[in-house]
């Protein structure tokens, strides 16, 4: 079967409700396999452009919304009923890299830790200091040696085990403590047990493929930043199909494809999912594009403007008072269709930021998450 490629796009778009806004917070996060929130204000953004008149305030407030350690070791927003699903998921796949031999810690010691900060935050919101000491306390003074390069300084050996104890289910961000992080264990809210690996990656490569597939094997790895060797067995037996002259897998029973062509602008904040997990670069960035908006390929260092749900520029926002400043690069001259959605597009970020909209059209002269 060949599929055209501005069908996948027009699929796409809709699905991760960029066409039609989605109902609520949750629903919009679930869409989109989780939303980035390393750049926390970027994740907010994410989805409130996604739901009818969402603030960054709702999306704060949002029940049933989870901030952990996602998809390549990365902060991301979550449903928390899903936690069973991607705490299965990402706790089966291969560990990356050994550290340094001065920071290993032994594969017991590692369980111990992972053990010794689920039971921290059984009852409590710590800070990463508060924390520190409670697994220096529960596991011994080896945990707390400083050997984890970081910043100008060393960080406490135990540290590197937290993205591992969030995927093992014991771990997440808690509230804000004025200026401080805090983490939390998600049991606090709702208690699960993590779906089996296998079972959990099988459902999760159904989703991925759902919002943005059809991909490959190598597309899957990617996203989940593991290797193609190691997620291709959960490729077979999917139907297969040709797009732009590559060999691409979707997801059983879910071939239908629109005919209708996706029209609109979009400004997508940085590392919004859409731009992350949509292959192949060279279609979803095509020519001037790839260069601009793309770091050697890497999608998610530049906000985008999509049209028509293809990226034809980048963006940057800025503050000033109650103004929100927006200045659009186009990589070609919007007509003054486009240019009526863009406003609106604009008018729509300033009212999520509770600001005041000001446009301009030119070049972006700031760099990468600026």
């Amino acid at each position: 079967m060949e599929i055209r490629w501005d069908a996948v796009v027009g699929r796409r778009v809709r699905r991760h409700f960029l066409s039609e806004p989605g109902a609520t917070a949750v629903d919009v996060v679930r869409a989109m396999c989780g939303a980035h929130a390393q750049i926390l204000v970027a994740g907010e953004l994410s989805v409130a452009l996604r739901v009818a008149g969402a603030t960054r305030e709702s999306v704060q407030r949002a029940d049933g919304l989870v901030k952990t350690f996602g998809p390549r070791g990365t902060v991301h927003l979550l449903p928390l009923d899903d936690l069973p699903l991607w705490t299965g998921a990402l706790s089966a796949l291969p560990t990356g890299a050994k550290a340094p031999e001065m920071m290993r810690m032994t594969s017991e010691q590692t369980a111990d830790v992972i053990a010794a900060i689920g039971d921290a935050l059984t009852h409590d919101d710590l800070t990463v200091d508060e924390l520190s000491e409670e697994v220096v306390r529960r596991t011994g003074s080896w945990a707390g040696d400083l050997v984890m390069p970081a910043f100008q300084g060393y960080w406490p050996r135990w540290r590197q085990a937290i993205s591992r104890a969030a995927n093992a289910g014991v771990l997440c961000y808690g509230p804000t403590r004025g200026r401080l992080t805090t983490y939390s264990n998600p049991h606090r809210f709702k208690p699960f047990e993590p779906t089996p690996g296998n079972e959990a990656l099988t459902e999760l490569l159904h989703r991925y493929l759902y919002a943005y597939g059809p991909a490959t094997p190598q597309h899957f790895a990617r996203w989940l930043n593991t290797t193609p060797t190691f997620v291709k067995p959960y490729f077979e037996d999917l139907p297969q199909a040709e797009l732009a002259g590559h060999t691409v897998w979707y997801a059983r029973g879910d071939d239908e494809l629109p005919d209708e062509k996706v029209e609109g602008v979009r400004l997508l904040p940085y590392f919004d999912a859409y731009g992350v997990g949509s292959y192949p670069r060279e279609l979803l960035f095509p020519g001037k594009a790839f260069a601009r908006a793309t770091a050697r390929g890497q999608a998610g260092n530049y906000p985008l403007l999509l049209v028509d749900g293809i990226v034809a520029g980048v963006w940057h926002h800025k503050k000033a008072g109650r103004t929100l400043h927006v200045t659009v690069e186009a990589i070609r001259p919007l007509n003054r269709r486009r240019r009526k959605l863009l406003e609106v597009e604009v008018d729509r970020l300033a009212a999520i930021l509770s600001c005041t909209p000001s446009l301009t059209l030119g070049e972006v002269t700031v760099g990468a998450h600026a």
